[in-house]
């Protein structure tokens, strides 16, 4: 598994000029390697700062109709509750690109609605499954079955949790399943369902966008330099993990990191 590289941007201009740089570069790769490129979103400030894709050149140089949109959590709600990381996802990126709508994974809409996350987190490990049988996801060469995503777009809160996978909850520790459930979410709402740490490390590529002035500075640091274990800190990929950072959120670190 590949090691983190860290990557300073004094301003979130300069990170969302380079996050759309990477992430166009990379489904240019899959698309001409395998004619699919798979990509999995968060929720919170990740989608806002996704802004230049929808701005040329970026814009017109992805071929929108081979992107496979899946999100690594979700809130266990209705697709248009404000909660809703779909929704976030929706208003503020996919309704403004040509991604074909049977190419857009979300959250079961009916059992979103009823609150059922344990049933939710099945239903959308099954929908996994069936995109590995026709192809559209890879199989990680190196594991027993897990789904491989092309890249993963993730960002950390506060207290160093990543996705729905919470410091002092068991889902970080699940190694079986790909998509696991938590009712008693710590930051709310307290329903969610997440794919779990060994679907998430088997990606290709993972982003941490991190962008967040001093608030997650300690969490950054901890993650980084594995002096507390936080669910950020066991962040991994199969090619390559990159954190993207601006100069607050980077501030206890020492001297690792290449600034932009």
């Amino acid at each position: 598994m590949a090691p983190a590289k860290k990557i300073v941007f004094k301003t979130k201009h300069e990170l969302a000029v380079e996050l759309a740089k990477y992430t166009a570069n990379l489904s240019s790769k899959f698309c001409k390697e395998r004619g699919i490129f798979t990509v999995v979103l968060s929720g919170g400030d990740l989608i806002s700062w996704l802004w230049k894709l929808l701005e040329p050149p970026y814009a017109d140089s992805i071929e929108w109709s081979k992107c496979h949109i899946f999100w690594v959590d979700e809130r266990v709600c209705g697709w248009d509750d404000a909660d809703s990381n779909y929704k976030l996802a929706y208003d503020g990126f996919l309704s403004k690109v040509p991604v074909p709508a049977e190419n857009i994974y979300a959250i079961d809409k009916g059992l979103g609605a009823e609150g059922n996350a344990e049933l939710a987190a099945e239903r959308y490990e099954e929908c996994l499954k069936e995109k590995v049988n026709k192809n559209i996801i890879r199989t990680y060469k190196k594991s027993s079955g897990f789904p491989q995503f092309d890249l993963q777009l993730l960002g950390m809160g506060p207290d160093g949790h990543m996705v729905s996978l919470f410091p002092g909850h068991d889902q970080i520790n699940e190694k079986v399943k790909w998509v696991t459930f938590i009712t008693d979410s710590p930051k709310p709402p307290p329903k969610r369902i997440t794919f779990t740490l060994p679907v998430i490390n088997c990606a290709s590529y993972n982003v941490m966008a991190v962008l967040c002035d001093k608030e997650q500075a300690d969490s950054v640091a901890a993650a980084l330099t594995h002096t507390k274990d936080v669910p950020a800190g066991r962040l991994t990929a199969d090619v390559e993990v990159v954190w993207f950072l601006d100069q607050a959120a980077a501030s206890k670190l020492k001297g690792w990191c290449s600034i932009l």
